[in-house]
């Protein structure tokens, strides 16, 4: 799950940023409502965090503009303001949840896993593979009733390949899962990723082949 964050509070984004990341999610951020329509012309998000009140156009407007081009993300507002009427604005722009300032990172982390089973239009959205199960909420995997250790980029990388099961994926486009601004995903860590989920999934019976010169794929079992 690729997650933006855009606010210009830097502490506040930065330690957004953290919690998000600890859920094991790919996270950017951003401080200018038109820095961030300009990413989100050239980039898909699963999620955004989103402030109101930003520098160079607020919240609402970018949150207008988002939805008049037909992008369905899910928009999480993030606002100091809580008077009704900015709250109606926001739902009634596009917004799928409202969270005033101040808040627990708990709280946001507890609306985001719910906006996230929604998404996964399942009650209980555990993707099942032969013997393994992951959490796509919770961010757990199990090899039968085991739970089995993992990095936030293997889990990203694991649901990236759990939902693409009898499909070549390409490195591209697990770059493009697992990278953020802040980080560059080259081939050979793509391949030290890849090697390390095999390792951890291989007492589930479960491979993932290379097909050479276009990616990787996870066979259906």
């Amino acid at each position: 799950m690729r997650v933006l964050i855009v606010e210009d509070n830097l502490a506040l984004a930065d330690g957004v940023s953290r919690a998000l990341k600890k859920m094991g999610l790919a996270v950017d951020t951003l401080h200018d409502g038109i820095e961030a329509e300009e990413v989100l012309s050239i980039q898909d998000y699963d999620l955004i965090v989103l402030d109101i009140n930003l520098p160079g156009i607020d919240g609402l407007e970018l949150l207008r503009r988002i939805r008049v081009k037909g992008n369905s993300v899910q928009v999480i507002i993030l606002t100091a303001r809580d008077q009704l009427q900015d709250r109606v604005a926001g739902l009634d722009l596009g917004a799928d949840d409202y969270l005033a300032k101040p808040f627990e990172l708990a709280e946001l982390e507890a609306r985001i896993r719910a906006l996230l089973r929604r998404n996964s239009d399942q009650s209980n959205p555990i993707i099942t593979h032969g013997r393994l199960r992951f959490d796509t909420v919770a961010r757990r995997v199990w090899i039968d009733d085991n739970s089995i250790d993992i990095s936030r980029r293997e889990l990203s990388l694991l649901e990236l390949m759990l939902n693409r099961v009898g499909q070549v994926v390409s490195k591209g486009q697990i770059a493009d899962g697992l990278a953020n601004f802040d980080t560059h995903i080259t081939s050979n860590a793509i391949e030290t990723h890849v090697s390390r989920l095999r390792k951890r999934i291989k007492p589930a019976d479960i491979s993932i082949q290379t097909i050479r010169g276009i990616g990787y794929l996870m066979e259906k079992v």
